[in-house]
């Protein structure tokens, strides 16, 4: 707009959040790799241009004032849409070529990788990308490793310390052979029948678990009764094809069985099974340009499954 002011530079704005996370202008200034008087100047100008006061000065160190608190959340905002255009673009000057370490949750990695990675690698044939399975809890470690660049969970909530975002939805579902009592129920079960139920269920850590046991905790219960505790999805459904009992897995792990009768879904009252499937990654930086893509990739799909869903509806 003419005559109007240019906006502050991203680098004043990113030694401003380190200043409100560090406490210290000088810590701040050391973490940016600059000298603390170019950090003052810096500092100085960006409130000048904005016009407020962004920060509280005192003895014992640098804290945002009221009306910095809420550019330092405009900022972060800001800083992240920067981060992911600048992947976009790295990804697009690279030519989309290299190498993706994926770290996945197995209802993730079983499920709906397949699809994903197919359609992912037919439109960028150059990049490698190599995949680990394992549970939620130990995604979150292989990244905080170093191990992986992106991660695929399925826990109820967010992980603490990294980013990320939901790129699809599950709902856990109660399974059981056709010849279990449940199989011919005409209401559902209670939940809190289904508390005090021995369950075929998987490992501690895992997302699967992790969800039931939330959803039991948030419907006033306590916590599962295990009558098996399994490693995978596909051995939890061998389990109740094999007549241990009742299980609670993802509903995308059981649509065939459930298609073909070899096992039956039986409705629960009183607890909400529903949850989010996260793709994460480490906070702080930019997506490396092929993770960038992958998602990029992701957003896709999901605007070609929403067009076809409202053009069926």
């Amino acid at each position: 707009m003419p005559g109007s002011s240019p906006p502050p530079s991203l680098e004043a704005l990113r030694l401003f959040l380190a200043v409100a996370r560090l406490g210290s202008v000088s810590r701040a200034a050391a973490a940016c790799g600059i000298t603390q008087p170019s950090a003052t100047a810096r500092l100085s100008h960006l409130e000048t241009q904005l016009g407020v006061v962004l920060l509280e000065r005192g003895a014992t160190g640098s804290r945002p004032t009221e009306a910095g608190a809420l550019v330092a959340e405009w900022a972060t905002t800001l800083l992240e849409a920067s981060d992911h255009f600048g992947a976009a673009v790295g990804a697009l000057r690279r030519e989309r070529t290299g190498r993706l370490r994926v770290s996945a949750s197995y209802t993730v990695a079983e499920y709906l990788l397949p699809g994903w990675l197919a359609r992912f690698r037919g439109r960028h044939p150059a990049i490698t990308v190599e995949l680990d399975v394992a549970n939620s809890t130990q995604v979150v470690e292989q990244l905080h490793a170093g191990r992986a660049e992106l991660g695929f969970v399925e826990l109820p909530e967010p992980p603490r310390h990294l980013e990320g975002r939901t790129v699809a939805t599950d709902e856990l579902v109660v399974v059981v052979r056709p010849d279990h009592p449940w199989a011919g129920r005409r209401r559902p079960v209670p939940a809190a029948t289904l508390a005090t139920t021995p369950l075929v269920v998987r490992e501690i850590g895992s997302g699967t678990r992790e969800s039931l046991e939330r959803a039991l905790a948030t419907a006033g219960y306590g916590p599962v009764r295990p009558l098996l505790e399994l490693g995978s999805t596909s051995a939890v459904k061998a389990a109740v094809l094999d007549g241990a009992g009742p299980a609670v897995v993802s509903g995308l792990a059981v649509r065939t069985e459930s298609q073909i009768g070899q096992l039956v879904t039986v409705a629960v009252s009183g607890l909400d099974l529903s949850r989010e499937l996260r793709a994460v990654w480490l906070p702080g930086h930019a997506l490396v340009p092929t993770a960038a893509a992958f998602l990029a990739e992701l957003d896709g799909i999901a605007r070609a499954f929403q067009t076809s869903s409202d053009s069926m509806a």
